[in-house]
């Protein structure tokens, strides 16, 4: 066992460490200290790190290597360092959300950091976030900026910023974020990563600072689509502390999909949707390899047009400006003229007009339960456009196909296809794992992001 190893294994995929911790080719004490080395010294560029709980990750990575020397290691995440995004409790550390001022020291962790800290794993610290979770390329006038490790020079992606610049600079093996409008999956797109948004109500969401309560799901990101599953099944389960907490008659879907007669609805029209040429390039080459690869694909092209997801994200943007300031009114004084201004709008609205946004909403879930009486997944990149440049004006539309799914409480796998650029998988409520399953196929066939082979 020797430094380099450890060093190696920060940008190695999670299954690959978990392999190499249960092999003894490296403790969690000596990754988890070649991961704080790193943070220590990236950070001030970066800027992904929020707080770092140094003294309490090194305790419980010697914990995880003594249960470990016993033969009883808590569970398959024991010993894994994890970065947590900045919104969700950590015991003992502040929840910033990205706001200015003191922060809150929570009491206790966040739902589904317990059920991490039940297997195992080793919180590192809080990663950065757009301010108040609000934006979709990791600004932040308080704190900085999040700059993009694995494509230098351009946007990082938000509002899971520092989650996804954490997990593509090796500073911890995956990482827990928030996805709202897609806060997990153009993140996730723009540092070449692979990033899942649940079903809604999937992981329980107390401790989790809300920007839409009726939107709001933790997520992962990870650097292959196989390290997400083992952290889903790890979080997900009923809360009966949290009145969105799905409670499940039944398991999830199973992953007993049959590739070949696979119903799956290819969006086409993407220009009229705004998407950038480049972004449908590299789309339909994905989609033309996907087809090789799983033979006899019945694909059914799709036009989004009807569903006016536009008009109904920005329904979904006035009540998560008005959840906002429900929620952290007293902490808003010090918020930047940008984020001042979109409250101001929520606050000059009439209730009918949240009424009317909220029907808009319920109405985007009918059409998409729909759509999933057609098809059993849909395939649509995850952004319009590749990551802008880093400080360049931040688009309108950068959540426009992320939030297909988040309206309608459905599960969403971002897949990297390469240069900013993601494949999105969009299912059923429930098909989760299906998703991943499905992914893990296309990840290899597509074969753009890296990650996969282990890099």
């Amino acid at each position: 066992m020797t430094a380099s190893t450890a060093d190696a294994l920060r940008h190695a995929p999670l299954t690959r460490v978990l392999r190499a911790l249960a092999l003894g080719e490296t403790s969690s004490e000596a990754l988890t200290a070649a991961c704080l080395d790193a943070i220590d010294g990236e950070n001030v560029r970066l800027r992904a790190w929020t707080h770092v709980d140094a003294d309490g990750a090194l305790s419980a990575a010697r914990a995880s290597d003594a249960r470990r020397a016993q033969g009883r290691p808590l569970g398959r995440l024991d010993g894994v360092p994890l970065a947590v995004q900045d919104n969700l409790d950590v015991a003992g550390l502040p929840t910033g959300l990205g706001l200015p001022g003191p922060a809150p020291v929570a009491a206790e962790d966040a739902h589904a950091v317990t059920r991490l800290r039940g297997a195992g794993a080793v919180i590192l610290g809080k990663t950065a976030l757009d301010e108040a979770a609000f934006g979709t390329l990791g600004r932040n006038p308080h704190h900085g900026d999040v700059r993009n490790p694995r494509f230098p020079g351009k946007a990082c992606g938000g509002a899971s910023a520092g989650a996804a610049a954490a997990v593509a600079a090796g500073h911890a093996s995956a990482a827990i974020g928030s996805d709202t409008l897609g806060a997990i999956r153009i993140p996730a797109a723009f540092c070449g990563l692979a990033g899942l948004r649940p079903t809604f109500g999937e992981i329980g969401c107390r401790g989790l600072a809300p920007a839409l309560r009726r939107l709001d799901s933790v997520g992962v990101l990870a650097r292959a689509v196989a390290d997400i599953a083992p952290l889903l099944q790890v979080m997900a389960g009923y809360d009966p502390g949290d009145p969105r907490s799905r409670m499940r008659r039944t398991p999830f879907a199973l992953p007993d999909w049959q590739p070949g007669t696979l119903r799956v609805g290819v969006v086409r029209g993407l220009e009229a949707l705004g998407v950038q040429d480049g972004v449908i390039d590299a789309f339909e080459r994905a989609v033309a390899r996907a087809a090789a690869g799983l033979g006899s694909l019945h694909a059914i092209d799709l036009d989004l047009a009807p569903l006016e997801i536009a008009a109904t994200r920005r329904a979904a943007l006035l009540l998560m400006e008005a959840e906002i300031l429900a929620a952290h009114g007293d902490r808003l004084a010090g918020c930047s003229p940008r984020l001042r201004g979109l409250l101001a709008f929520a606050e000059g609205k009439r209730a009918v007009d949240y009424a009317v946004a909220d029907r808009r909403l319920d109405a985007h879930v009918v059409r998409m339960r729909l759509l999933f009486e057609r098809v059993d997944v849909l395939l649509l990149p995850t952004v319009s456009a590749p990551p802008p440049d880093f400080g360049a004006e931040e688009p309108s539309n950068l959540a426009d196909l992320s939030a297909l799914a988040s309206l309608a409480g459905c599960p969403a796998l971002s897949l990297p296809l390469g240069d900013g650029i993601g494949l999105q998988l969009v299912g059923a409520r429930g098909s989760d794992l299906r998703l991943l399953e499905l992914g893990q196929i296309l990840a290899c066939v597509i074969d753009a992001g890296g990650w996969e082979r282990g890099r």
